[in-house]
Order: C-alpha cells, then structure tokens, then sequence
C-alpha cells in the first residue's frame, strides 16, 4: 500500500464520476451523481483555495477521495469515499489513521459522521477510539478528542 493524499485537478473528474455514479457506493450517501452534478462538486469542494475533499491514491491510481475540513472551532471533520473494487482491503482504516494524525498534529479533535447503516465505518471509528456522540441530521457522529495540554 503506497497511499498518497493530494490536491484533486481537473484530471480527476473522469474518475470522480465513475465514483460517484456508482449506486452501490452512494447507498448511504446520496443519490448517484450527474456528470454534471460531479464536475459542480468538483469545483465546489475539491478544487477551491481551501478544499473540503481530496485525492485519494495508491500507487498512482485514483482509488477515491478523502474529506478533511474544519468541522467546527476546534475539531476537523474526516471520512472517505472509496471505489467499491477499493473495499475491504484496509484503506478505510490507513486513511483513518493517516487523517487522525494529521488533525491531531494541528491539535483538532477529529470528527467522523456516518449514516447508521455505514456498519464498517461504525467499526472502524470504534476501533480507531472514536468515542459515539449521538446522531445529527441523521448521521451518527463520532469524536476524537485531542489531548491536548491545558
């Protein structure tokens, strides 16, 4: 696994798409997105000054992308979108980790938000010590606080 985290570009749409477009990975998300519903979210979210989602490749191949943005004053709002050919091969849990790190560096909480029926992003945030904070426009939310010194 050589996992990179980047900037998405313009080059990315074709692939966002084809994500994005896929019923089985938009289950719990949303409904399936347009190519033209995509290439919005693209330039909205992933090709702005301060991006909400990003990149998410190993070995060069685009496998989805990550969402890393400020959640509310102290704390960073992490998840993922995977390709579903990406699923059950441990990168939820090394871009969970990848991302944890990154906020905590920042010295953020971290916030992971997922539809109650996400069961493997359930697990995953249980096991990377998430603590459940209760349910949000129907999302479960769960929180990571940061240790830091007082």
């Amino acid at each position: 696994m050589n996992l990179v985290i980047r900037k998405m570009r313009n080059e990315d749409l074709e692939d966002l798409y084809a994500l994005l477009s896929d019923e089985d990975v938009m289950r719990y998300i949303e409904p399936v997105y347009s190519k033209a519903k995509c290439e919005q979210f693209l330039f909205a979210c992933g090709l702005n000054e301060q991006p909400l989602i990003y990149t998410a490749e190993d070995d060069g191949q685009f496998i989805g992308y990550v969402i890393y943005h400020a959640y509310d004053k102290e704390s960073v709002e992490i998840g993922w979108i995977l390709k579903k050919d990406c699923w059950g091969k441990g990168y939820a849990k090394k871009l969970t980790e990848i991302l944890m790190k990154k906020a905590l560096y920042a010295g953020k909480d971290v916030v992971l938000e997922c539809a109650e029926e996400q069961v493997v992003t359930r697990h995953i945030a249980e096991k990377s010590g998430f603590t459940f904070c209760g349910k949000e426009n129907r999302c479960f939310v769960y929180r990571f606080r940061n240790r830091r010194m007082i």
